[in-house]
């Protein structure tokens, strides 16, 4: 097995700098309000690239929704566990979404670095902001609706929202699409107007990325 050598570094802590004599592939950090899509474009990029992508699975203080499993789509913990996380220094980035936190576990994100893959990190543009500010030189890219008004349908179809939780997360998606709008935030914006076609976008961007890691 590759020898693992690391180094002290930055908010990290810790950071992988190489495994054997390969580089550490650089994180992909996709951004964007909720109700957008994401958790469909990682899943069709971890279909077809499996093996050369790990999701960073995060915590959070909010309930489970339906079919959702711990340890695969959240680490469902209570605000008292994660607060005490935050203020041990465990997370990479932490923030308070809709009237729940969220965060990126230091642990989370070196289990799939350390296996010599692409993590994958969904956070908001709060914990994009912390996460520029580490060295892990990710890779950025804004997903975002259409419309106000299509993102409004696809949280209603959602059957999960009250009327307060939807102006919630309404009003905070206004704040995420002007800060994705801002040029140099992000690496790459992709409009998810069409599954198939945004997926393309995403697929071609990191394609360079997949193959580098195949070559190695």
């Amino acid at each position: 097995m590759a020898s693992l050598l690391w180094k002290a570094n930055s908010v990290l802590g810790i950071r992988l700098a190489h495994i054997g004599h390969r580089m550490t592939p650089r994180p992909l950090v996709l951004c964007g309000p909720s109700g957008v899509g994401k958790s469909t474009l990682q899943k069709k990029l971890l279909e077809e690239f499996g093996p050369h992508f790990g999701f960073s699975v995060s915590h959070t203080t909010r309930s489970p929704r339906e079919g959702e499993e711990h340890g695969k789509h959240y680490y469902f913990v209570t605000r008292q566990e994660m607060q005490e996380a935050i203020d041990k220094g465990e997370f990479i980035e932490h923030a308070e979404y809709s009237g729940n936190l969220y965060g990126t576990s230091k642990k989370a994100v070196h289990n799939v670095l350390g296996n010599g893959r692409i993590c994958i990190l969904d956070i908001d543009t709060q914990g994009v902001m912390q996460v520029k500010k580490t060295d892990l030189q990710a890779q950025f890219v804004f997903i975002r609706p259409p419309s106000i008004e299509d993102l409004v349908k696809r949280l209603q179809a959602r059957g999960t929202e009250t009327e307060e939780s939807l102006n919630k997360r309404l009003t905070t998606a206004k704040k995420e699409l002007e800060y994705g709008a801002v040029k140099g935030n992000f690496d790459k914006v992709i409009i998810n107007d069409n599954v198939e076609e945004a997926y393309q976008e995403l697929r071609d961007f990191m394609l360079p990325a997949v193959n580098e890691i195949k070559d190695d």
